[in-house]
């Protein structure tokens, strides 16, 4: 525990937790960070009241995320190298590993009554999911993606529901109710019977929303009606100037360059317009119900008296997503338009180089688009600078030491006859306290994924992209739009760079993955 959290845990009542994942939701795409189109109120009080950061990572892509999220650990040596599925190698099992510790059975064995409602996808057997891994209460999926409606799981094209469950039983959604709603319900269900438990709680709430398919309420969809007759291409600016004016964008940055594989938007015959604005309008209106959902929860959390005493925080699992093109998957039923039940259209980087804007590239690659997420912390008691925007270098495995240290919770070293891992982050309280005022990372941050790597030390930033592996570099500090190599001026600092990747790929088990597709079939 920090000297930071000693202090607090002598002095204060434990904090309740809430954990807000969204899904696939690019790095402007709320207003704190640079949307203005979109109604959200309620994220947007999270940050004005809270605390932002400029530069919070997460791995890419859903599970990785998850599995660094939920443990603390890097994603490999949490046994998420790739994905979730099993490459049968410990690195690379495709569900958590019993040493490394979900938040849930740290805080659990702490004290706190823990719950969970949303997207798992971190293990689908039974002794992976939630209930066994330190949840008390949990509702959601397994898997990776779900329809937003009931009807859709027999509607023949394998794309329905997945593997809903509430505490360890078969659950189908209702007719007619939103996946975002039943997510939200089963939320406030929890949060009112713990009431009387006489314990902290720890949520983790999980939405499905934007991720595909784009699937939203009738009334959510009007509101976007016409809001994006302008286009992509003014779109992406209008956020980079939002951003820059917010506070989470340099002022004397430029924003990356545009995708050239995305048609300029007044090329478009006015029926291509139409058809894509239908799928930003769809896209807006999840997000703003995702919006009117953490209402709900703020709304609970007043009705409880746990308002003031309750640290909620914010992020995306990955940046939006990419892929060219029509992007319907050819799932949908002849009959649903974009946005119905039925349907299954998927967002792709035409409406998505706009939400990762003013970053480049898109979900499930290690450039800032991808793996840059916004970060938003709001703690009424012990977050007093409200607004403010901090610099400095977070990371998904910085939010279980976090955790623990505000709830005086204690990581053990062996539990349940296991040696754990030992956690590699560090707590952020100094900072959402106000004893820093920026995070000091004194390790390197690395990333692997399919063959894709990259180091953050610093302002610098190395790359290498699988096939070609050719190494990139990049002064954050000057250019986080990631538009000027500078590795063929700098060959000292990439030759430094390359040996961090190696130590860390060594310490957490990455196999090299030209050998891993040689050897194993995905």
């Amino acid at each position: 525990m920090s000297a930071v959290a000693s202090l607090w845990a002598a002095s204060q009542e434990r904090p309740n937790i809430i954990m807000i994942v969204v899904d696939d939701l690019g790095y402007s795409d709320i207003t704190p960070y640079g949307a203005n189109e979109i109604q959200m109120p309620n994220i947007s009080r999270l940050a004005n009241e809270g605390i932002r950061f400029r530069q919070f990572y997460n791995n890419g892509i859903s599970a990785p995320t998850r599995a660094s999220l939920i443990t603390g650990q890097y994603q490999h040596k949490a046994g998420m190298g790739f994905f979730s599925n099993n490459l049968g190698l410990p690195a690379y099992q495709g569900f958590l590993n019993k040493e490394s510790l979900t938040v849930a059975e740290v805080l659990r064995n702490a004290g706190y009554t823990t719950l969970m409602s949303g997207k798992w996808h971190v293990g689908e057997a039974y002794d992976q999911q939630p209930n066994q891994r330190g949840f008390d209460h949990f509702f959601g999926f397994l898997g990776g993606a779900s329809s937003y409606y009931a009807h859709e799981s027999n509607n023949g094209n394998g794309f329905g529901q997945f593997g809903f469950v509430k505490d360890n039983q078969p659950y189908t959604l209702p007719e007619g109710v939103h996946l975002t709603d039943a997510i939200t319900d089963n939320a406030i269900e929890f949060l009112e019977g713990q009431k009387d438990d006489g314990k902290p709680f720890f949520l983790y709430l999980a939405f499905n929303a934007p991720h595909w398919p784009l699937q939203a309420k009738p009334a959510d969809i009007a509101k976007y009606k016409g809001k994006y007759s302008e286009g992509w291409d003014s779109l992406r600016t209008v956020r980079y100037e939002n951003a820059k004016e917010r506070g989470v964008f340099p002022a004397d940055q430029e924003i990356t360059r545009r995708d050239s594989l995305i048609p300029e938007w007044n090329t478009l015959t006015y029926d291509e317009k139409k058809f894509w604005e239908r799928r930003q309008e769809v896209f807006a209106a999840m997000i703003d119900h995702m919006d009117q959902s953490v209402g709900r929860i703020l709304k609970e959390l007043r009705k409880l008296k746990q308002d003031k005493n309750t640290l909620i925080l914010f992020i995306s699992d990955n940046g939006a997503q990419g892929g060219y093109g029509n992007a319907s998957y050819a799932r949908s039923r002849a009959n649903a338009s974009v946005g119905e039940p039925g349907s299954y259209e998927v967002q792709n980087a035409y409406w998505s180089q706009s939400g990762n804007s003013p970053l480049r590239d898109y979900k499930g690659r290690p450039y800032e688009g991808g793996i840059g997420a916004p970060f938003i912390a709001w703690y009424p008691k012990a977050i007093k600078r409200r607004g403010l925007v901090v610099d400095g270098i977070g990371h998904l495995i910085d939010i279980a030491p976090t955790f623990y240290d505000v709830a005086g919770a204690e990581y053990p070293k062996e539990f349940n006859g296991v040696v754990t891992n030992a956690l590699p982050g560090k707590s952020l309280l100094p900072v959402l306290f106000g004893q820093e005022e920026s995070v000091q990372r004194e390790k390197p941050l690395c990333w692997e994924r399919a063959g894709n790597q990259a180091v953050r030390l610093g302002n610098w930033k190395y790359l290498s992209i699988y096939p070609e592996n050719e190494e990139e570099l990049y002064d954050l500090s000057t250019d986080r739009g990631e538009n000027h190599n500078v590795a063929a001026e700098h060959p000292e600092i990439v030759a430094q760079m390359r040996a961090i990747y190696a130590q860390w790929a060594a310490e957490n088990d990455v196999v090299d993955y030209r050998v891993l597709r040689n050897q194993r079939s995905f």
